[in-house]
C-alpha cells in the first residue's frame, strides 16, 4: 500500500536587497546578532534605526574560527532566554560569519523563525547576505552543516564601508571579481579600469554584483545547477582555509588564491588563455590580495577536495572560467591534470 504525502505548493520567498541608508523599522520581538567589533563601531547607529517592543542582543565571538555549533548554541540560548517565538526576527548585523550563523540559527529555532540581513562587510553585502546559504564549519570542512534559508530582506547601508580595514575591503573585492570573471566580461573590464576605493565606482560594483547574484539564485535557489558557478575559486579556497585552521586568511583572500589556482587548472585543460589568467591575477593584486599559496603536500590537498559539498558520488566538481565572462562546470577531471596544477604551487 502506498499513501502519498502530497506537498506540492507555491511559496513566494522573494525579498528585496535595499542599497542605501537604512530606513527605520519596527518589530514586535527581535534579537540583534553581532560581534564585539561591529558592536563597538555601529550598534548605536543600528539601534537608532531598528526599534522593537522587545529587543535583545546576542554578541558572539569575532572570527571564522568561531563559526561552529557552540556559537549557534549561544545564539539560540539568548533567543530562548528572551522567549522569542516563530514570528520574531533575528537581525544579522555583521559580516559573512555573523550572517551565515544567524540564518542557520533562525532556520532551526523552533523549526524556523524570521531573519533579516544587515551586512557590514563588502564581502557580505555583495555575496554572503544574498541567497539564503546558512551554516557553520566543523572539523571536516567549511560550511558542511547548514541549510538553505532565505532572509526576509537584505539592507546594504554604504556607511559601513567607511570603517572597513583594508584587508576586509579587499576580501570583498575578491568576490566581486569572482562574479565578473564567470558572468560578465563587460563588468570585468569596468573593474580593470575603475578604482573601487572611489565611492561612486564601489556602489556601481556592489549593485552589479548583487544583480548577478540575485539572477543566479532566482534560477537555481538550492544549487542544483548554475548557482554552483558562484563557487569559482572556492573548491581550492576551502582547502586552504581548512589547512590554515581558518586563521591564516580572510575568506575573500582564500578565494583570491583559489581563483588563481582554478585558472591554473583551466589553463592545463585548455579552457582559458594565459593572457586572461594574467588579467584576473593582476586585478586581484591591484587590491593587494594574495595570489600565491605554498602547498605542502599535493596528495593531501587533493584528498581534501572530497570533503567539499560540491563533490558528488566520488567525483570532484570544479568551476573554471572559459575566457573572461564565461564558465564551465567540470567533473571527472583526471587526477594527474589536477596534480599538475597543484604541483605548480608546491612550497
Amino acid at each position: 500500500m502506498n499513501i502519498k504525502v502530497d506537498l506540492k505548493k507555491n511559496i513566494d520567498d522573494s525579498y528585496d536587497v535595499v542599497i542605501g541608508e537604512l530606513q527605520p523599522q519596527h518589530f514586535k520581538k527581535a534579537c540583534i546578532v553581532t560581534n564585539p567589533t561591529v558592536s563597538a563601531l555601529h550598534l548605536e547607529y543600528l539601534k537608532s534605526k531598528i526599534t522593537a517592543d522587545e529587543l535583545c542582543i546576542a554578541t558572539i565571538p569575532d572570527g571564522e574560527e568561531y563559526k561552529n555549533m557552540e556559537t549557534i548554541e549561544q545564539i539560540l540560548g539568548v533567543c530562548f532566554e528572551n522567549r522569542l517565538d516563530r514570528s520574531s526576527y533575528l537581525i544579522a548585523f555583521g559580516g559573512g560569519v555573523v550572517g551565515d550563523m544567524t540564518g542557520f540559527a533562525a532556520s532551526i529555532y523552533e523549526r524556523g523563525c524570521n531573519f533579516i540581513q544587515v551586512p557590514t562587510t563588502l564581502l557580505s553585502c555583495v555575496d554572503a547576505s544574498v541567497g539564503g546559504k546558512t551554516g557553520v564549519n566543523n572539523k571536516y570542512g567549511k560550511n558542511l552543516v547548514g541549510a538553505f534559508y532565505q532572509p526576509k530582506g537584505v539592507f546594504v547601508d554604504p556607511r559601513f564601508f567607511d570603517t572597513l580595514p583594508s584587508r576586509e575591503f579587499a576580501a570583498g573585492v575578491a568576490e566581486i571579481v569572482k562574479m565578473a570573471v564567470t558572468f560578465d566580461a563587460e563588468f570585468f573590464s569596468f573593474l580593470e579600469n575603475a578604482d573601487l576605493r572611489d565611492k561612486e565606482n564601489l556602489l556601481k560594483a556592489v549593485a552589479k554584483s548583487v544583480e548577478i547574484k540575485a539572477s543566479v539564485v532566482a534560477q537555481d535557489e538550492k544549487e542544483h545547477g548554475v548557482r554552483a558557478v558562484l563557487n569559482y575559486g572556492h573548491t581550492f579556497a576551502h582547502v586552504i582555509e581548512s589547512e590554515t585552521n581558518y586563521t591564516g586568511y580572510l575568506h575573500g583572500e582564500a578565494v583570491a588564491i583559489g581563483m588563481v589556482m582554478a585558472n591554473t587548472l583551466a589553463m592545463k585543460l585548455g579552457k582559458i588563455s594565459e593572457k586572461d589568467a594574467a588579467r584576473v591575477k593582476n586585478l586581484l593584486e591591484k587590491y593587494n590580495l594574495p595570489t600565491a599559496y605554498g602547498v605542502k603536500d599535493a596528495e593531501a590537498f587533493y584528498d581534501k577536495f572530497f570533503l567539499d559539498k560540491k563533490t558528488k558520488e566520488g567525483s570532484i566538481k570544479f568551476i573554471i572560467p572559459e575566457s573572461i565572462g564565461g564558465f564551465e562546470i567540470i567533473k571527472d577531471t583526471p587526477k594527474n591534470i589536477v596534480m599538475e596544477a597543484l604541483n605548480e604551487f608546491l612550497a
